[in-house]
């Protein structure tokens, strides 16, 4: 007798039994017919408690029961639905499935990295945090509409008055004549591309230009410019982290379909795509 209470394969039938038991109790007994449907406690609570989400307050007996019925109607529509196939070659349908079944696979939360995971996806993508350099200026703008032939003349005039010492006005803009710390990207969403490229190069502490943008010419006085540089792991640990659990999970998600993919035998058959173009 003791040896037979040794045996792994009771062990094995005796916990299968235990856990067979314990599903049909949660799930309200198994083995219904096809055409039965089983409304679960479980199916009852999640309906109660998403009315509860929407009003705010449990349902009445009367109201479960309308949510009963409507589940109920649901499941007998969707199962006819199924047994006349129509799921197929729904492409809605198809896709809400994918979607769920990566949804699922997804699910598994990455290992947090460590500290020098994190050093090295940051040295293998340093322009992707890099910090922007950084610019503080005047700008006095001249409008080529309003000027004319006249207005390579007038910002050259403008320019020997600036360097004389005295002050130029320039035309009417919304631009803003002075811009302090500002990043490079915020730089260009005002003034453009040329403009920021142009900045790169003057020196600090004058007037220079003309200085070209998309909305005319300017004379920018550069007070001050901080370069661009490598972000350490303090500065970009929270995007960097975000990043490789990002690649960690689509790395995953992608393993995993390629061991689903080696259990199928895909089979194309030759097909004429112009006459389906046609």
């Amino acid at each position: 007798m003791r040896q037979l209470l040794r045996e792994p394969l009771l062990h094995f039938f005796v916990l299968g039994a235990l856990l067979f038991a314990l599903y049909t109790w949660l799930h309200g007994g198994i083995g219904s017919a096809p055409d039965e449907i089983v409304v679960t406690r479980g199916q009852q609570q999640s309906l109660a408690l998403q009315f509860q989400r929407t009003r705010l307050r449990t349902p009445s007996p009367q109201e479960l029961r309308a949510l009963i019925d409507s589940w109920v109607r649901e499941e007998i529509l969707y199962r006819e639905g199924l047994a006349m196939r129509l799921e197929r070659d729904d492409p809605i349908v198809r896709r809400r499935v994918v979607q769920k079944f990566e949804f699922i696979a997804d699910g598994a939360t990455p290992e947090a990295p460590t500290a020098a995971e994190l050093q090295a996806w940051l040295d293998a993508h340093p322009d992707k945090y890099a910090i922007e350099a950084r610019f503080t200026l005047q700008q006095i703008y001249f409008d080529p509409a309003l000027r004319g032939d006249e207005l390579e003349a007038d910002v050259a005039a403008a320019r020997r008055t600036l360097d004389s010492g005295k002050t130029v006005v320039g035309d009417s803009t919304m631009l803003p004549a002075t811009v302090s710390d500002a990043a490079t990207s915020d730089v260009r969403r005002v003034f453009g591309d040329s403009f920021v490229d142009a900045l790169q190069a003057l020196p600090v502490g004058s007037w220079q230009g003309p200085v070209e943008s998309g909305f005319g010419l300017h004379l920018v006085r550069l007070a001050d410019r901080t370069p661009a540089r490598r972000a350490t792991l303090e500065e970009a640990r929270m995007a960097v982290e975000r990043d490789l659990l990002h690649a960690r999970t689509a790395d995953a998600s992608e393993a995993h379909y390629e061991r689903l993919r080696q259990r199928y035998s895909v089979r194309i058959e030759p097909a004429d795509l112009t006459a389906a173009a046609r």
